[in-house]
C-alpha cells in the first residue's frame, strides 16, 4: 500500500479488522516501528477527532508528529499548472509537497469539499496535488469525496458490536442547518458494500448521492420502512448532490429520536447537533456508539500508519 486515500486501498478487510482488534488490546506493542519517523499533518479545515486520534496513533507507534493548520498558518497554495502566480497564492504545491517530503516520512492531508463547483471538488485538487508531488506516503484525513479513516473506524465498531453474522445497517440522512459534504457518507457506503451486512440507504427525495458510489445498494425515501429491523442506524447529513451543495429542506421528522431508533445501536461520526440531527436522549443512551466510534478512530489511524511504516 503506497498511500491510504480510499477504503479501496484496504487489500483484505477481514484481516485488517482482526489486526485492529489486536492493536487495540496492546496499543504500544509496535512502538519501535515508528522510532525516528515523523508524521506531518496538514489541516486545511477544522478537526477534533481526526487530529487528536491520528496524533495519538502516531505516538503509540513511537513517531514524532508535526501539525500545521494550513489555512491560517501556511502560504496560500496554487495547484494549477501554467498559472501566472501574480495573485494571492504565494506558493505552488509542486514546491510545497517536495519540501514537506523532506521533513516528514508520512503526510496526512485534510481538505473538505467547497460545495460550490462539483467538478472542482471531484478533482480532489488538494489531496491529489500533494499525492502527485510528494515523495512520501499520503493519508486522506477527509477530502472532498471521502473519509476512509472514519469508515475504517466505523467498520471496526460494527465488527465489535454486532450480535449476528449479517446485521442490518442503515445509513440515514438527517437534518442540518448548513450544507455538508458527502465524504463521510461516500466512504461509509463503500465500506459497507465490502462487509457481510444487509445495507441500505434512506433519505428524502432530492438528496440522492452519486449513483456511481451507491451502485446497487437499496435506497428508500421512506425512513420508517428502511429502519425496520435495523441493528445499526448511522445518521449523517449531506447536501444535495444533483443540485450540488444545496440544502433543499430541513425536514425535522428525519431526526433520530428514541422512538425512531427502536432497538438499534446508534452511530454518528461526530460532531452531532443535539436535537437537530439526533435527539439528545439518544446520544446519552446505552444504545449510542458514538464514543466507541471516536475511540476507534485511533486504532483505524494506527493500523494505517503501521501498514505504511512497514513499507518504508
Amino acid at each position: 500500500m503506497k498511500n491510504y486515500t480510499s477504503v479501496y486501498d484496504i487489500p483484505d478487510l477481514t484481516q485488517w479488522l482482526n489486526e485492529a482488534r489486536e492493536l487495540k488490546s496492546n496499543p504500544r506493542q509496535h512502538k519501535q516501528l515508528g522510532s525516528g519517523k515523523t508524521l506531518g499533518l496538514l489541516f486545511f479545515n477544522n478537526s477534533l477527532r481526526t487530529r487528536l486520534s491520528t496524533q495519538k496513533a502516531a505516538l503509540n507507534l513511537g513517531m514524532e508528529v508535526m501539525v500545521m493548520n494550513f489555512g491560517k498558518e501556511g502560504w496560500a497554495l496554487e495547484f494549477a499548472d501554467g498559472t501566472i502566480m501574480d495573485g494571492d497564492r504565494a506558493e505552488h504545491v509542486r514546491e510545497a509537497a517536495r519540501v514537506v517530503s523532506q521533513y516528514c516520512d508520512i503526510l496526512g492531508i485534510r481538505a473538505f469539499a467547497g460545495l460550490k463547483d462539483k467538478s472542482e471538488d471531484e478533482s480532489e485538487q488538494v489531496l491529489n496535488g500533494f499525492i502527485d508531488h510528494c515523495t512520501i506516503p499520503v493519508i486522506n484525513l477527509e477530502s472532498a469525496l471521502g473519509h476512509p479513516l472514519q469508515a475504517l473506524a466505523d467498520a471496526i465498531t460494527i465488527a465489535e458490536h454486532k450480535t449476528s453474522k449479517r446485521p442490518k445497517v442503515v445509513l440515514t440522512w438527517a437534518p442540518h442547518p448548513r450544507p455538508l459534504p458527502h465524504a463521510v457518507a461516500n466512504s461509509f457506503i463503500r465500506m459497507m458494500q465490502q462487509m457481510p451486512v444487509d445495507f441500505c440507504i434512506t433519505h428524502p427525495e432530492g438528496y440522492e448521492l452519486n449513483d456511481k458510489i451507491v451502485g446497487n445498494t437499496p435506497v428508500f425515501h421512506d425512513q420508517k420502512q428502511a429502519l425496520e429491523g435495523a441493528d445499526f442506524i448511522y445518521a449523517k447529513n449531506w447536501s444535495s448532490y444533483l443540485d450540488y451543495g444545496k440544502v433543499l429542506n430541513r425536514d425535522n421528522s428525519w431526526m433520530i429520536t428514541q422512538d425512531v431508533l427502536g432497538k438499534a445501536r446508534f452511530m454518528h461520526c461526530l460532531p452531532a447537533r443535539r436535537n437537530v440531527v439526533v435527539e439528545g436522549a439518544v446520544l446519552d443512551s446505552g444504545q449510542s456508539l458514538v464514543i466507541e466510534q471516536a475511540n476507534n478512530r485511533t486504532y483505524a489511524a494506527q493500523l494505517v500508519l503501521k501498514k505504511l511504516l512497514e513499507t518504508l
